[in-house]
């Protein structure tokens, strides 16, 4: 009996630590989104692995190479881009975890008008010895159909996150 109640207590404790795991994983998506909509290179540059890969048009390499790529989201006449994770998943060895979500890029042309833009994001994170997380592959695809309500509520979402 005292077997099976420890057993039970470790499956528990794995079970729970997978979950706050995802969580801590859903946070890091968030404040790295944070990082690009309050147009903070610097921030938005330390979420990102030595050893990073984000595929676009072309394969961004590092840190400065990808935040460089993405300086007009700095700029303050620039455009906006949001996303938030929709679905985490972590290794069971709790060293990688995917998420993958919804982003909206807003941009404005020089008459003012304003024209959004919707995809899905992937990103891959990896956890450091340190055991801080950085996104080591990141690509997206841009949706040529406008986006269901459930995706356009979870954007507009407030900051759940400590």
């Amino acid at each position: 009996m005292k077997m099976q109640v420890s057993v039970g207590l470790l499956l528990m404790t794995t079970m729970s630590g997978a979950g706050d795991l995802a969580e801590e994983i859903r946070c890091q998506e968030i404040g790295f989104s944070l990082a690009a909509e309050s147009r903070n290179a610097e921030l938005f540059a330390s979420y990102i692995d030595p050893d990073a890969r984000f595929v676009g048009n072309s394969v961004m390499r590092g840190p400065s190479e990808v935040a460089s790529a993405w300086a007009a989201f700095f700029a303050a006449d620039g455009p906006t881009i949001k996303w938030r994770p929709q679905f985490v998943e972590v290794l069971e060895d709790g060293a990688l975890a995917l998420t993958r979500g919804p982003y909206r890029v807003v941009t404005m042309d020089d008459r003012g008008v304003q024209t959004e833009h919707w995809g899905t994001f992937n990103s891959v994170w990896r956890r450091h010895a340190d055991g801080n997380w950085k996104v080591v592959f990141d690509a997206g695809n841009q949706s040529s159909e406008p986006p269901a309500e459930l995706v356009r509520q979870l954007l507009d979402q407030g900051n759940d996150c400590p």
